[in-house]
């Protein structure tokens, strides 16, 4: 290992072609091949579990002093160490993110590097972060004391008291450093030089923000001479017997010693290193996540460890906990504060975590590096399933076909088994680590299978997990990314494509299947779910997976009106970017839900819950892998409508009766029908009645209080179709204008002006929509490849125009007059069209609407035939809306193959809730299932309803929705924008994924629908 620091003369510089071979004149040459080491850290302590100790410490977060650098070459060298010549240094808290702070800027990439690849080399523009705090040391830091510095990205070195202690790599990692002989009792100054981009950086290449700066903790810790420096507690589950194992061993200075393990509630003590067995405990997991608090003891410290009971096995191709095949329903996740940038506040990530047990998350695969220490010790107490990560990604090698890939290059070997020893001796106590997973993205090669082997040689208790190498030679589980539904039913199966080795085709074989990325949560989405979660459940081999992402990586910035939206890449002035891919998550930044995390709660629910047609009961099954139901308690409750109007849904729902029910304590997997009180459908009288059952907390958890729902179900009754309005009148002809019942049109076009007092400033049929982040993305599956908004844009969906055929008034059954408007839609350049046939009627308050579609020529394009992205009308109202009600699915938004969160009833929101916020502004806020809905504007309201339909209202236009890049791009013009959809396309998870699965694509048809309207004023 070399000893230089990475702003130290190195030992050996690199060379490189075309360096001058003669005297050199470069301003810090030697500071910038330094920073070209491929070392791990120099001066640092041996890694070791993250330890809560009786012992003296002190945080040194809060204000340092900091000063920014362009490059290596123009930092100052010496003087600033040890807190002199501080000129030019401002005030910056730490832990921070320098950027964050106004010192330089954000960049994000994905998987490009944001500079030249000529590993292990980077470039002269590399901001360098110069660190220095003034501190106080009492005596009981001496005579010995360590430095930890929790998380540094990328580089640094540090000093104390200008004594050089050493150097950090790998950001997401923990560094130690003893200060004995260098801490002084009172005054002392800790200086920390930081780059953005070093060697390490070439292994950091992880989907986010490039952040550097000291973001994590940094301590002082006491150190006893006959303290403990390591702990690493087995405590190992016998299912057959309910006996627990436990053995934990103590380490001072590598050495094992005789402390003392005590664990009062098992009225417990033994020497550590020896093991004893523990009849009848609770055994840990996520359901059920039983912790027992042990002290580990010497003469001189005492550490205190949470203690849960569990082993992991892999059996018969399946994934087992304490004996138990378990079901990962879990989410991918990121450290990332919308303000702060790396830095997550504990209280923060507290609350994320509740709101992940809120919605049924299970498990999190901690993407892609080690979480800050504290939220292993939450995921134990709260339950979840962690997949710990390595700090580890190359992924931008794959540009140049892994050249150079430091996976498999024997140079790289240390520093990457450095980095899986840290990751591994940090948290091998947490009962939430069920595996340890090597990295992501870093392709294939000899350094992976040599990290497997030190990880295994450790910790045999966990098995390994690494997507990157589809043979899987060094890891313990199958893995994959993105898997359509149809390639996973085949995994599933065991029926999978065979590997070319047959050893390794069985040994995989042999192996549980988990999708560590599945359903692209970017933008509105993601689609699909339900299918995959089919699969999960039908097939044991199928652990499955982890949804991309939990949180978008939104960065908050004000625009010129002082109003706060979040920014993505390229909005910071980055050379090369990857725009908003960075903005993907089931939350946004603030932690608010979106859409898909309510479908999400739903599709992976623990309790199924199937109300009776008749209303007689409901069926529960219990889903959950450990617990019983005997911590929930279960309600009912019976709407109706209003009964002022039938089916009006600015009536809104009645409560005709509700209550609890006793439902006996269910076993795992087991399933009961419960009886309802007799007579609940003859309450709701033949009116549209909606009756829910809800498994609900029974009392409060850490993580939700008494009354949080967990599942749900509905039964819908009497639901009808309005008919359509009698054709009572005949059409009147005026100058200009037409009129038939509450109906102005103009006489030249046939297009409505005004229903009742609602003036009308355009109509038309709409087959498209402001393309999501979905659309935008490359199509997996089906014949054409193309974005399908490439696919839209190039057969002109987004610019049809009609022309007219002609206007009849045709005669009625009921002696009036039907309006019949006649027309043909088609894009410039363009032979296929649509032809549409408007037909109106009117009993003289409300007017029938009858429109039906035939596409009109050949509908291919660029060889391909040509999908729509909807069907249905768009009514530009020329007034503003303030209020919407409807009798139908929500509150939130649902598309074919979204909403399974969304429950049948009667919503009312403002205007501003109907829109979904996303960050880049697409299509979004449809409300699927709709029989009637009232919009309420300046002008009256207007009153929808028909056969089911989907609804959508806008303060802005289609044209504006699609140009906006950002939220403070739209503009609401005082019109509103309805859209009343016949059928819809799904939205799928192509962003980076599968496409729409077959079954919610919407080829070009014939439709013929109806909806009747009212206006009241």
């Amino acid at each position: 290992m070399s000893l230089q620091s990475p702003f130290a003369p190195a030992v050996t510089p690199a060379t490189s072609a075309g360096q001058p071979t003669g005297r050199a004149l470069d301003i810090g040459i030697d500071d910038v091949e330094a920073l070209a080491s491929l070392d791990p850290a120099r001066g640092t302590l041996p890694p070791r579990a993250y330890l809560h100790s009786d012992t003296p410490r002190k945080s040194l977060n809060g204000e340092w002093q900091f000063r920014l650098s362009p490059g290596i070459r123009q930092a100052p060298r010496d003087g600033w160490q040890s807190g002199r010549d501080l000129n030019g240094f401002t005030s910056l808290p730490v832990p921070s993110s320098w950027p964050m702070h106004g010192h330089g800027a954000p960049a994000y990439t994905n998987v490009q590097f944001p500079f030249a690849v000529e590993p292990p080399h980077v470039p002269d523009a590399n901001p360098v972060g110069d660190h220095v705090v003034e501190f106080s040391a009492g005596p009981e830091f001496f005579p010995r004391a360590l430095l930890r510095f929790d998380g540094v990205e990328s580089a640094a070195t540090v000093w104390l008291n200008g004594t050089e202690l050493g150097t950090t790599r790998g950001s997401r990692l923990a560094h130690e450093f003893d200060v004995t002989g260098a801490l002084t009792e009172g005054a002392n100054v800790l200086a920390v030089r930081v780059a953005q981009f070093s060697a390490a950086s070439y292994v950091e290449d992880q989907d986010m923000w490039w952040l550097p700066g000291i973001f994590r903790d940094v301590t002082l810790q006491a150190r006893p001479g006959q303290g403990i420096d390591d702990v690493f507690v087995h405590a190992d589950y016998d299912h057959e017997t309910g006996e627990g194992v436990l053995r934990v061993e103590a380490s001072r200075a590598g050495e094992a010693i005789d402390a003392v393990v005590r664990v009062p509630e098992l009225n417990l003590e033994l020497t550590a290193g020896t093991e004893h067995r523990i009849p009848a405990v609770s055994p840990w997991s996520a359901e059920l996540p039983r912790l027992y608090e042990a002290t580990v003891s010497a003469p001189d410290e005492t550490v205190t460890v949470q203690v849960g009971f569990r082993s992991i096995t892999i059996e018969d191709a399946q994934f087992k906990v304490n004996g138990r095949r378990i079901l990962l329903r879990g989410v991918n996740r990121h450290e990332h504060h919308p303000k702060l940038g790396r830095v997550v506040p504990r209280d923060v990530v507290e609350a994320e975590l509740r709101l992940m047990k809120q919605h049924n998350i299970n498990a999190i695969r901690t993407s892609h590096y080690p979480p800050h220490p504290d939220f292993l010790a939450l995921a134990d107490q709260l339950g979840f399933y962690v997949v710990l990560e390595c700090d580890l990604e190359s992924h931008g090698f794959v540009n140049s076909g892994w050249n150079k890939n430091p996976s498999d290059d024997a140079a790289w070997e240390p520093a990457l088994v450095d980095r899986m020893r840290r990751t591994v001796e940090r948290d091998k106590n947490h009962a939430a680590v069920i595996m340890w997973s090597l990295g992501n993205e870093a392709g294939t090669g000899r350094n992976l299978a040599a990290m497997s082997k030190w990880a295994k040689d450790r910790d045999p208790s966990r098995p390994i997990h690494y997507e990157g190498d589809w043979s899987s030679a060094y890891v313990d589980v199958y893995s994959r990314m993105y898997a359509s539904q149809a390639e996973t039913e085949l995994i599933g199966q065991g029926v999978e494509e065979p590997l070319d080795d047959p050893a390794l085709d069985a040994r995989r074989r042999a192996m549980p299947f988990v999708l560590c990325e599945y359903v692209h949560a970017m933008g509105n989405g993601p689609g699909g779910m339900t299918e995959y979660q089919e699969l999960f459940d039908r097939y044991p081999r199928l652990m499955g997976g982890f949804v991309w992402e939990w949180l978008e990586h939104g960065i908050t910035v004000t625009d010129e009106g002082g109003r706060e939206h979040f920014a993505y890449g390229g909005d910071f002035g980055e050379e090369v970017h990857d725009g908003n891919f960075v903005t993907d998550g089931l939350v946004d930044a603030h932690r608010n839900p979106r859409p898909g995390l309510l479908d999400f709660k739903k599709v992976i629910e623990p309790l199924r819950v199937t109300v009776a047609g008749d209303w007689s009961g409901f069926t529960v099954r219990n889903g959950f892998d450990f617990a019983d139901t005997s911590a929930l308690s279960f309600r009912y409750v019976l709407e109706a409508d209003g009964g002022v109007r039938d089916g009006g849904a600015g009536d809104g729902g009645a409560v005709l009766a509700d209550g609890g029910v006793d439902v006996a304590s269910l076993a795992p997997g087991a399933e009961t029908f419960v009886e309802l009180p007799a007579g609940l459908a003859s309450l709701a009288g033949g009116r549209a009645a909606v009756l829910s059952v809800s498994a609900v907390l029974a009392s409060g958890t850490d993580w939700a209080g008494a009354g949080h729902e967990v599942a749900w179900g509905q039964s819908v009754q009497a639901i009808t179709v309005p008919a359509a309005p009698r054709g009572l009148e005949p059409v009147g002809v005026s100058e200009g204008v037409l009129r038939l019942g509450p109906v102005v049109f103009d006489r030249v076009s046939g297009l409505p002006l005004s229903i009742g007092s609602v003036p009308v400033d355009d109509f038309r049929l709409a087959l498209w929509w402001a393309p999501t982040d979905n659309d935008l993305g490359s199509e997996w599956t089906g014949p054409d490849r193309r974005p399908l908004a490439t696919q839209w844009s190039q057969a002109g969906l987004n610019r049809m125009h009609p022309r007219l055929l002609g206007i009849a008034a045709e005669p009625t059954a009921d002696g009036g007059e039907a309006l019949t408007v006649r027309t043909r839609v088609a894009a410039a350049d363009k032979q296929f069209g649509v032809l549409v046939d408007y037909t109106w009627s009117s009993d003289g308050e409300s007017v029938g609407l009858r429109t039906q579609v035939r596409p009109d020529g050949d509908w291919t394009n660029a060889g391909f035939h040509v999908e729509w992205a909807r069907i249905g009308l768009e009514l530009v109202l020329g007034s503003e809306a303030s209020t919407v009600s409807w009798f139908g699915q929500g509150p939130h938004q649902s598309y074919p193959d979204t909403g399974q969160g969304a429950k049948s009833g009667w919503f009312s929101l403002p205007l501003e809730g109907m829109d979904v916020d996303y960050v880049r502004p697409q299509e979004s806020g449809a409300r699927s299932g709709v029989h009637a809905a009232s919009v309420v504007l300046d002008a009256g309201t207007l009153e929808i309803a028909g056969t089911p339909f989907a609804l959508t209202v806008r303060p802005y236009s289609l044209g504006a929705l699609d140009a906006a890049t950002h939220r403070t791009d739209l503009v609401p013009d005082g019109r509103t924008y309805v859209y009343v959809d016949h059928a819809l396309r799904g939205v799928g998870t192509a962003a980076c994924g599968p496409g729409v699965l077959e079954a919610y694509r919407l080829a070009a048809r014939e439709a013929d629908f109806t909806v009747v309207l009212r206006a009241r004023s």
